[in-house]
């Protein structure tokens, strides 16, 4: 497959650019800074920036699908979707926030008090982004929500699945590394499971 990955020089996007060459997929990481990208056989890094569409629609055009490993609050979902739409792209995935994630019926984790005071910005923006992709129906959207912790670690290849809740392990604490999130977007990516929905991933 081709594959476009944008902010593949981030922690979750040089994860996800990683997986999908390690499987063999074709991918064209983007980034301000390509030298950030990871190199490597099946990886073309390209300089790029979301709010110059007419410069990325070349690198989209013709690709299965596209990632977007982009802070929310650089890329709304109005400019991202007019963007995918335009090259042509039917499948777009959304690396998420867990912000949105409900700990109690009704309840999200950014309204607790547990939230820190300098996420919520960026977990409010995103989960403004979910409610929009939620209302899309021309494209086939996945948004892949980490658990609570997403932080650097081993590629353990063992996790699981949720849906809108936070996945916690025997120990209480919800957790997930960059790169076994990274396994778990490339498996939806080959086959699709979560189509128009968001899903989740942890220990």
């Amino acid at each position: 497959m081709k594959v476009t990955v944008l902010g593949a020089s981030g922690h979750a996007g040089s994860e996800v650019t990683k997986e999908l060459a390690r499987r063999g997929h074709h991918v064209t990481g983007i980034a301000r800074t390509p030298s950030r990208i990871p190199q490597g056989d099946n990886i073309q890094a390209i300089a790029g920036d979301v709010n110059h569409k007419d410069d990325l629609l070349p690198h989209l055009k013709g690709a299965d699908a596209v990632v977007s490993a982009l802070m929310f609050s650089d890329a709304g979902p109005d400019l991202m979707l007019d963007l995918v739409k335009t090259a042509g792209v039917k499948r777009y995935l959304v690396v998420g926030g867990a912000g949105s994630l409900e700990v109690a019926p009704s309840v999200r984790l950014v309204d607790t008090p547990e939230f820190p005071d300098e996420y919520k910005p960026e977990a409010s923006v995103g989960m403004k982004f979910l409610e929009r992709l939620k209302q899309e129906t021309e494209l086939d959207w996945t948004f892949l929500s980490p658990s609570i912790f997403f932080e650097d670690g081993p590629r353990t290849e063992k996790f699981r699945l949720g849906t809108d809740s936070p996945i916690f392990d025997a120990d209480g604490k919800s957790s997930i590394s960059f790169a076994d999130y990274a396994i778990a977007m490339v498996d939806e990516i080959e086959k699709p499971a979560h189509s128009r929905r968001r899903f989740t991933v942890g220990y």
